[in-house]
């Protein structure tokens, strides 16, 4: 198991040595208990740090565009404009649900102008999402722009989300953690979104919870690099505290 060090003044939070999992890529981690609120940092400064969310926001932004009836259902489906992207699963027509998995940005942007920046920031506001700042402009705020946030604020976003009490419908909620299923296995389920600062491939999130057999544990990972790079990072994290099993592992523990 990586090593661990318990936290003065907070038993329940433990600073989190895993250098090896970061292979020295600058970065954060934490990996939270949502039943007994035990959680593990890596890098507790840079947790405190705000960052742009970049596609992670596409979490919040399913959520306001479904309550706001900007979408009617994770089936919804926007024509794609006939604008060749640099992804070529971004080159066709999406739903809510197939954008946020194929992470196509220009889904989430429409929907954005269809919510309107009053409601956007009403919305935020309510949630209290990291800086709540959308002055970047409606469809880009979220993208090297005005919106920031860091990686605790992102886990109390997600342990709302998963607990079901954030200020949204009932259904809402339930519709956005099924479409944020990211590898669903007989032992554990993963809702995740990553994000990644396009123009330069600086900034990578993976945010989410996965939900085992046991618990469900909330976690929150940005680097200095990719999203997937994040992805595989947190994956490897919850490997290492025996939540998920790689091959040959001991059980959950």
């Amino acid at each position: 198991m990586t090593p661990l060090q318990a936290q003065a003044g907070a038993p329940r939070t433990h600073v989190w040595k895993a250098e090896a999992l970061f292979k020295g890529i600058p970065g954060t981690m934490i990996i939270k208990n949502a039943k007994t609120g035990e959680q593990y940092v890596y890098n507790p400064k840079r947790s405190m740090e705000r960052y742009t969310p970049e596609s992670s926001f596409k979490v919040a932004n399913a959520l306001i565009g479904l309550e706001e009836k900007a979408v009617a259902d994770e089936y919804e489906v926007k024509r794609w404009d006939g604008v060749v992207r640099q992804f070529d699963v971004w080159n066709r027509d999406h739903s809510l649900a197939s954008a946020m998995r194929a992470s196509a940005i220009w889904y989430y942007q429409a929907m954005a102008r269809d919510i309107g920046s009053e409601k956007m920031q009403r919305d935020l506001d309510r949630i209290g999402y990291g800086n709540r700042d959308i002055s970047g402009g409606i469809d880009t705020f979220w993208l090297n722009s005005s919106l920031e946030i860091s990686a605790q604020e992102q886990i109390a976003f997600i342990e709302k989300l998963v607990k079901e009490t954030l200020p949204f419908s009932e259904q809402n909620m339930k519709t956005v953690k099924r479409i944020m299923i990211d590898n669903d296995q007989d032992d554990y389920t993963i809702h995740g979104k990553t994000g990644t600062r396009l123009s330069d491939m600086g900034l990578g999130w993976y945010v989410g919870y996965v939900e085992t057999k046991k618990n469900v544990w909330e976690f929150a990972t940005n680097i200095d690099g990719s999203g997937s790079t994040a992805r595989n990072i947190t994956l490897e994290g919850l490997e290492s505290l025996h939540i998920i099993d790689p091959p040959d592992a001991e059980p959950e523990k």
